[in-house]
């Protein structure tokens, strides 16, 4: 007899919470085997193709295209074993592959993160089922492990100096959800605030919104645009930032790629170039090549750089990262550019991909400016900018003459370093743009 599995929306890491379902790629009655993709879904890092470990025959799927679930609600239902056309021996067992929140038939299946929302209502064919008692707070026993499944709440608890092992979890066998921890930070404050005085009565607030421009066309914050705006906001909000720039003569480097190009080789693209001297400077200058923990009042610098770059696409602004920039030649930087910009403009960028830079260099003279001051990809201490490369009234060996100009600037965390060393990285930088002959010095 057929055994209907349900499969959930799986804990797609980096601590995402919910996805977005872009596409079905299956529809009830087909047969699925396992490990196939069964559905497209959008976070706030990539798109993701979600695989069931199920073989089997669909029956039922959750949710419309468009709609938003959190992490452990129901994505599609599978008939497996006998009585089912695609049913594999063994399917029901679970795949062989381990996918993040399910694993194999070895490990115990993960818990879930739960949302404190209101009790799902049972389906119409279901039984009624008595009504659940409220959440009961488990004490955690101060020798063993701490119930936290989720990163999201470990962070939230490690930001905030709170000890995980002083709560009381209120989700199943005593987990510790995100509203305990946000319910004890609140209780802290509460303690700590003393009673406010009287105040005289304060006029109504006014709206958040201009009433003469609540009319406008609303876009929802979410998805890659709510994530680039958070991370954003917590760069200007936690780093302690400053800017220096500088102008410089790039004619020798156009000079030099052009050069490079006419050997009938792969062709070299000018943000590898560009790439090659930012792993070059940083290996004089590894203090920004570093990030801060907070927490431990440490600054961390960085043996390998992992570089971010700043790339447009119609999805937002997304900074993939090359492994390993330093260890990489120009032909081998470009090629990873290429490949990352494609995956990134067709949506298929992996969150592994978008995560774990250590430096980010940011072109935005592709969009034809001159200078701009980047904010800081956090947790990062540096960013580089680089303007557009025009022609400019220049003097050059004691003559006027037009040369190839550029604008770079570079925006650092100033709790890394000081001025000097923040100019000196970018002094290098304008150096080996103005004579590439100076790179050759570190290789």
């Amino acid at each position: 007899m057929a055994q209907v599995l349900e499969f959930k929306l799986p804990d797609l890491g980096e601590g995402l919470t919910e996805a977005e379902i872009v596409r079905w790629l299956v529809q009830v009655g087909d047969v699925v085997a396992v490990d196939q993709p069964v559905v497209e879904v959008e976070t706030a890092k990539a798109m993701v193709e979600v695989p069931c470990p199920y073989g089997g025959v669909v029956t039922a799927r959750f949710g419309e295209e468009g709609t938003e679930l959190p992490v452990g609600a129901p994505l599609i239902t599978v008939a497996v074993g006998s009585g089912t056309d695609g049913g594999e021996p063994g399917a029901s067992e679970g795949s062989g592959n381990v996918l993040v929140g399910y694993g194999t038939s070895e490990a115990p299946a993960r818990r879930r993160r739960v949302r404190p929302t209101a009790p799902a209502v049972p389906k119409a064919a279901a039984p009624a089922a008595p009504t659940a008692p409220a959440p009961t707070a488990v004490p955690v026993a101060s020798d063993g492990p701490v119930p936290v499944i989720s990163p999201l709440v470990r962070r939230l608890a490690r930001e905030n100096g709170l000890d995980l092992k002083e709560l009381q979890g209120t989700g199943p066998q005593g987990l510790i959800l995100r509203a305990d921890v946000e319910n004890a930070l609140r209780a802290a404050v509460t303690e700590e605030r003393p009673a406010p005085a009287p105040a005289p009565a304060a006029p109504p607030a006014a709206p958040a919104v201009p009433s003469a421009l609540t009319e406008g066309r609303r876009v929802p914050l979410k998805g890659v645009r709510g994530a680039v705006a958070d991370k954003l906001s917590r760069s200007r909000r936690e780093i302690p930032d400053a800017t220096c720039w500088v102008d410089a003569d790039a004619t020798e480097l156009m000079r030099a790629r052009a050069a490079m190009n006419a050997t009938g080789g792969p062709k070299i693209s000018l943000l590898a170039l560009l790439a090659r001297i930012c792993t070059a400077a940083l290996a004089r200058f590894p203090e920004l090549n570093s990030a801060v923990d907070v927490a431990a009042k440490e600054i961390v610098q960085f043996d390998q750089v992992h570089l971010g770059f700043a790339a447009q696409t119609d999805r937002g602004l997304v900074v993939p990262v090359v492994r390993d920039a330093h260890a990489r030649d120009a032909e081998g930087l470009t090629s990873e550019f290429a490949r990352l910009t494609e995956a990134g403009r067709a949506g298929r960028l992996t969150p592994a991909e978008l995560t774990g830079g250590t430096f980010t260099l940011n072109n935005y003279g592709v969009f034809g400016v001159d200078g701009s001051t980047p904010i800081i990809n956090h947790p990062e201490a540096a960013m580089l900018g680089v303007g557009r490369i025009i022609p400019k009234p220049w003097v050059h060996e004691g003559e006027l003459a037009v040369r190839q100009v550029v604008q770079l600037s570079l925006t650092f965390d100033h709790r890394v370093c000081d001025g000097g060393t923040a100019g000196g990285f970018l002094r290098y930088v304008a150096d080996c743009v103005e004579q590439p002959a100076v790179l050759l010095r570190t290789l």
